[in-house]
């Protein structure tokens, strides 16, 4: 790959001012979301607006709650975060639950507690200045649940707040939930043989009930922090969670579920929660995501549904989901799909969502042995800085090599028909997009329409069929600008072609057939095609 620039010097000085004027902007974004009172969490209307998508209008809305008010200091509550108050909790719960439901109220003050189980038609309410500071005590954790550990299903320490089964449920206020996760993260490293064999309980159609992780003979899973499972209308909204052992927000098999004015953080100053993320939905429907902050160890936005066997046994997709309003300072992707997706997911809206710092701004990702259908999404008013990876990522290769091919079966995945439109990036650290798909299955029917970005690299397809590059303007710092492996059906409308660019495409493979430019300025590039042996003659026609 041979470099953009005349001058390498000059090149790189520019570059490491450009970086250290990103990195210097992302740490006063940083300190704006913490003090500013201007934040898009602070700017989230009242309403919720109506949520009109390509794909219809979502009809949801927040949970009503009858107009009673539990305090829980009223059932021996004791603040200052020394005493365990998880019976109190309990009984509050379940007074208001006996009278047909009303908001459990959490005082201003620190109090300290175990598990906590939601009950219909409850809303856990946390005042301003109210702090749940959940137990490091794994005890206060059992039994063991019925869950969904990394979309395999299983039982296992309860999510510090839990739910099953239950309708009109709710976390809100505008205080803080401290999962104080640290103690539990020491097994991520040292007891990976659990997170190995719920895979493989799952991939051998162990019986759910038998696949237990409660600690019994060295078998451990962390648990989610809010995982709600077979619920149906869902709000989280106002509260701020920190540092839980796990995921963080994770409904599962849920329909209508709201996630608003929420701030996530998962990575920091007091450490780095492994497999940190926000808001994952799994096979759930129906889903709005608005007007929250993430500052995540791991993923911001993680819409999953099921893994591998166990995910097919289940075959439930998610679908119908609205991102919009979100911004993220640190995460592995910004919005991302995968890469448990065995069930499918369809029906994605995404737009209005900034991101700087995050590893991707969107990414797409599965493997063979998967399965399912990543269908119909779309990605729009979109803008980032500081990417440090690929900045538009749709990858069928997360796990495994490309070659040899392999046959296609129930368990081969399938991503077609997402659209991309008005995305921005200030600079990227790699490719600008980058496209992965199976020789024996490509990616198909994706769209690019009005896409500015300043990167390492420029686009990289790899088994990709039907796919339009429309007003693109991708300045990489070396060329080629595009570079394609067995893509066919690929056109390329009104593309930006960098001054001196060499070559400004680049293509290969057999399969490599029917790519157009059209209506773009060739005449700038000093080489336009660099044409490998293996490709068929008149695979590319300029226009």
């Amino acid at each position: 790959m041979k470099s953009a620039r005349i001058n390498p010097g000059t090149h790189r000085y520019f570059r490491l001012v450009l970086q250290g004027f990103s990195a210097a902007l992302a740490v006063l974004l940083i300190i704006n979301i913490s003090y500013s009172q201007t934040s898009v969490v602070d700017q989230a209307p009242a309403a919720i607006a109506p949520i009109e998508t390509p794909f219809g209008i979502l009809s949801i809305s927040r949970p009503a709650f009858p107009n009673r008010d539990f305090d829980i200091r009223e059932y021996g509550a004791v603040e200052g975060g020394t005493v365990k108050n998880t019976e109190s909790i309990r009984k509050a719960i379940e007074a208001a639950a006996a009278t047909g439901g009303g908001r459990v109220i959490v005082p201003k003050g620190v109090w300290l507690t175990g598990a906590i189980h939601l009950e219909s038609n409850i809303n856990l309410y946390l005042a301003k200045g109210a702090e749940l500071l959940f137990s490091q005590d794994i005890h206060d954790y059992l039994p063991a649940v019925f869950s969904r550990h990394e979309d395999t299903e299983c039982y296992k320490f309860s999510a510090l707040i839990y739910a099953n089964g239950k309708k009109n449920i709710a976390v809100t206020g505008e205080g803080t939930l401290n999962g104080q996760g640290k103690p539990w993260w020491k097994w991520k490293q040292t007891n990976k043989g659990s997170d190995a064999r719920v895979i493989e309980m799952g991939n051998e159609n162990v019986p759910v009930q038998e696949r237990i992780f409660d600690g019994t003979n060295g078998n451990f899973l962390r648990p989610a922090f809010f995982q709600p499972m077979n619920c149906s209308n869902v709000l989280v909204e106002g509260v701020t969670f920190l540092y839980g052992a796990f995921w963080t927000i994770t409904p599962t098999y849920c329909d209508s579920v709201i996630v608003r004015k929420v701030r996530i953080t998962t990575v920091g100053g007091f450490g780095h929660t492994p497999n940190g993320d926000g808001v994952d939905p799994s096979s759930s429907k129906n889903v709005l995501i608005e007007y929250c902050e993430f500052n995540t160890g791991d993923d911001c936005i993680a819409i999953k549904s099921g893994r591998d066997r166990d995910g097919l046994r289940v075959d439930k997709p998610t679908e119908n989901i609205v991102v919009r309003h979100c911004v993220g300072f640190q995460g592995h992707g910004g919005i991302v799909v995968g890469s448990e997706t065995s069930g499918g997911v369809r029906n994605v809206y995404a737009r209005d969502c900034t991101f700087s710092g995050t590893d991707r701004i969107v990414r797409i990702k599965t493997a063979r042995g998967r399965g399912g259908v990543i269908e119909n999404m779309w990605f729009e008013h979109l803008s980032a800085d500081t990417i440090q990876q690929e900045a538009l990522h749709i990858n069928m290769l997360y796990t495994g090599s490309r070659f040899p091919a392999q046959p296609v079966t129930q368990t081969t995945p399938t991503i077609r028909n997402l659209h991309f439109s008005d995305i921005s990036c200030t600079y990227g650290k790699t490719y600008a997009i980058e496209l992965l798909g199976l020789p024996e299955r490509a990616i198909e029917d994706i769209s690019f329409d009005h896409i500015t970005m300043n990167s390492a690299k420029g686009i990289h397809c790899v088994d990709a069929d039907s796919v339009v590059f429309k007003d693109v303007n991708i300045s990489p710092q070396y060329w080629p600008v595009v570079e394609i492996t067995d893509g066919e059906n690929l056109m390329f409308d009104r593309v930006g072609v960098p001054q001196g660019a060499s070559p400004f495409m680049s293509v290969n493979g057999s399969k490599a057939r029917n790519i157009s430019i059209v209506n773009s300025q060739t005449g700038s590039a000093a080489k336009v095609l660099d044409v490998g042996p293996e490709v068929v003659p008149n695979a590319i026609k300029i226009r």
